[in-house]
């Protein structure tokens, strides 16, 4: 596949890159809500809004001064252009009233991890430019079927979750699929130092960056995907698959950025 990078105009503010709202974190799980901001801003997004519980901003602005906080209760105040929902959301009575509320979404729109499970509860129809990122387990639950079935064909069971839910897929393993229930890409890069808690948070706040700069939804998919994975090969080059954790994934993000944009071999 020839990968393209959006454009990026001299002449831009951050509005230009666009508006993210994230809806992701929980008491327990609030590093979900850093890593899942933060790529996105190293993928070249303008403006990150977080709307998360008060733990969860409290820690991230510590960590992050770049991310924008917000309570739960503000999100009708924040416009954005993109949306990102699930990143360590949890599957709490809240967090479904409050997914309930913005999910279908009439712009473009990442969800992933709790956001799935709580989507396979619902089976709400979505719009097409909404991009689903489950692994095999949380594909097993939109299907309603084993994590054998799953296994056994990994295209067929993206391509099921496409016609079930109207959305593109990012079905997540060792070769990645994304498709949107006719295209099809699988993905040649990444290596097992990605196997570790929190990438997924980190390709999702990824492939939103990428739509917040404007890439259509399946381009968004592909390249997120594409260099999320070269970024963990940068990262293992230098730390060995053994000790790449996602916070080095994000930091190696402009290496791999910068390695498309050169053409460079790695």
């Amino acid at each position: 596949m020839d990968f393209k990078l959006p454009t990026r105009d001299e002449n831009s503010n951050k509005g230009t890159f666009g508006k993210i709202l994230n809806i992701s974190g929980s008491h327990y799980m609030p590093g979900c809500a850093y890593l899942s901001s933060v790529a996105a801003l190293k993928t070249g997004a303008g403006y990150v809004a977080l709307a998360s519980e008060e733990n969860v901003l409290d820690t991230v602005s510590k960590l992050a001064p770049e991310v924008v906080l917000s309570p739960i209760s503000k999100i009708q105040e924040i416009n954005p252009t993109v949306l990102l929902i699930g990143c360590g959301l949890s599957t709490s009575d809240n967090a479904k009233e409050i997914f309930k509320k913005v999910i279908p979404s009439q712009i473009p729109t990442v969800i992933d991890a709790d956001g799935l499970n709580i989507l396979a509860e619902s089976n709400l129809k979505l719009n097409k430019i909404t991009i689903l990122t489950p692994h095999p387990k949380e594909a097993s639950r939109l299907l309603n079927c084993s994590l054998e079935n799953i296994l056994i064909n990994m295209e067929k069971a993206a391509k099921q979750i496409c016609e079930k839910y109207n959305c593109i897929t990012v079905l997540k393993s060792h070769n990645t699929i994304v498709t949107d229930g006719e295209k099809i890409y699988y993905n040649t890069t990444g290596n097992s130092a990605l196997a570790k808690a929190g990438s997924g948070d980190v390709l999702a706040g990824m492939i939103a960056g990428l739509l917040a700069q404007g890439a259509a939804p399946y381009d968004a998919s592909c390249l997120g995907v594409y260099l999320h994975g070269l970024a963990g090969d940068l990262a293992k080059n230098d730390l060995t698959e053994y000790g790449v954790l996602a916070t080095d994934t994000i930091r190696y993000i402009p290496y791999a950025i910068k390695k498309l944009l050169t053409g460079d071999n790695i």
